[in-house]
């Protein structure tokens, strides 16, 4: 059974913000002949990894709504220079819009059911993905 996570997405004010951050981390990456992957590094590590490996996502939570995921594609305890136990979150660098879903603030990560995730928008046949501008006055007005 398919579990996903939500975290908030500190410092990124849109997720216009979030894939400029994405684009620059991946461009020094490839700079350092690194592989061109996209990892989050986070303190905790999930204890459901298969769950979460069998099409989980990370959705992001921009200035307290869920506005987009990212596909998990891999999950990669380590250890820090200081011991201290970490993890990275291998993602698909694609963004995916979601329904916009409130959250209230909270710290690290949590685990989202998939019947409690929001889903997927755009794509449709004929349908063009809206500018985020526009996404959210339209949903400031409930149309969304």
């Amino acid at each position: 059974m398919t579990i996903h996570l939500v975290k908030l997405c500190v410092g990124a004010d849109s997720v216009e913000d979030l894939r400029t951050w994405i684009e620059e981390r991946i461009a020094e990456r490839r700079a350092r002949g690194e592989p061109i992957e996209q990892t989050h590094t986070t303190r905790m590590v999930p204890t459901r990894r298969e769950e979460i490996l069998d099409g989980g996502s990370l959705y992001w939570v921009i200035k307290g709504v869920v506005q987009v995921r990212q596909r998990i594609l891999d999950i990669r305890p380590f250890k820090d220079t200081d011991g201290i136990g970490r993890c990275d979150l291998v993602l698909d660098p694609a963004l995916v819009p979601t329904q916009r879903q409130p959250r209230r603030p909270f710290q690290g990560w949590r685990y989202l059911t998939a019947k409690d995730a929001p889903r997927d928008v755009g794509g449709g046949a004929g349908s063009d993905e809206l500018p985020e501008h526009l996404r959210e006055a339209l949903a400031e007005l409930c149309l969304l």
